[in-house]
């Protein structure tokens, strides 16, 4: 059992270096695909990821139940924790500021306004608005149809105001499952939680049926000009957070259903999955209001 005053140090392990080599693998796979290439790199990151995290967080597992972690060190799986969070609060932060900047500067600037107006030489009959499908090339000499089908945005009130309720709904699910653990009540603990992963699971069904109609109905495509472009990447990175978000949440209601892990008071892999979640649920509230609401 380790004491305060004692910290607890793991042996070597090789871990990070497959985790580092499968996080490449991870990104360039990703921009590869994008790009027309195969998709066999990048889920072969993905699965040396999983390969990596399953073992490491099984080894922090086991030394947590054996006592082997001390106060400083649960101190240190805290303040771990928020400096992740908080690097990605400026990971959506920087794509917030780049749909800001497109809107309220680069766009003005190419229709002709302010200082830097001169772009209206290029593009003399291009006209600022928003949303924008095409560039101002295309759009100035008429070949905008070739860009986007029919020129329509995703209605903020039917599928993403769905997705809002359920997010909104699971934060306080979640949150109501960890009132009922630090009460030790494990069953509606178990309840609670598994409530909060289907609802995690609704959320990423909605989004890929919004994606869907998109593409096949309102030719909305990553190749949509520069809305497309922001719209997919704000959507679709904060998707790829929920779907982590709802395996951890899983992952929390396993151990809980099949370990009984989990303590009232020494909980904290439930803890870190909850605030992981509920940050997610706060970049969606910004994404309704700022992308589909304010940018339809």
């Amino acid at each position: 059992m380790a004491s305060e005053s004692t910290y607890y140090v793991p042996e070597q392990s090789k871990l990070p270096i497959f985790a580092t080599i499968g996080l490449f693998l991870v990104a360039f796979g990703a921009a590869n695909w994008i790009n027309g290439g195969s998709s066999y790199i990048l889920f072969t990151g993905a699965l040396a990821m999983a390969g990596v995290l399953w073992f490491w967080f099984a080894s922090v597992i086991r030394e947590n139940m054996a006592g082997l972690n001390s106060e400083q060190l649960k101190r240190s799986y805290v303040w771990g924790m928020g400096w992740f969070i908080f690097s990605e609060v400026m990971f959506f932060a920087a794509f917030f500021g780049a749909l800001y900047y497109i809107r309220n500067f680069s766009l003005p600037w190419l229709g002709g306004e302010g200082a830097l107006g001169s772009s209206n030489m290029l593009w003399e009959n291009f006209e600022s608005t928003w949303p924008l499908y095409v560039t101002p090339d295309a759009a100035a000499h008429g070949d905008s149809a070739k860009f986007l089908g029919p020129k329509e945005v995703i209605d903020p009130w039917h599928l993403p105001l769905w997705n809002t309720l359920i997010l909104l709904s699971s934060s306080f699910t979640v949150h109501i499952a960890h009132v009922f653990l630090k009460k030790g009540q494990r069953s509606k603990f178990n309840i609670w939680l598994g409530l909060t992963v289907i609802l995690g699971v609704s959320f990423l069904y909605l989004q890929a049926k919004e994606y869907y109609e998109a593409y096949q109905h309102l030719g909305l495509t990553l190749e949509s000009g520069v809305y497309g472009t922001t719209f997919f990447m704000l959507t679709g990175f904060h998707g790829a957070h929920v779907t982590l978000g709802t395996l951890l949440l899983l992952i929390m209601l396993l151990r809980s259903v099949i370990a009984h892990h989990f303590k009232p008071d020494d909980h904290f892999g439930f803890e870190a999955a909850s605030w992981y979640w509920h940050f997610v649920d706060v970049v969606w509230v910004g994404l309704f209001i700022f992308v589909y609401v304010l940018g339809a």
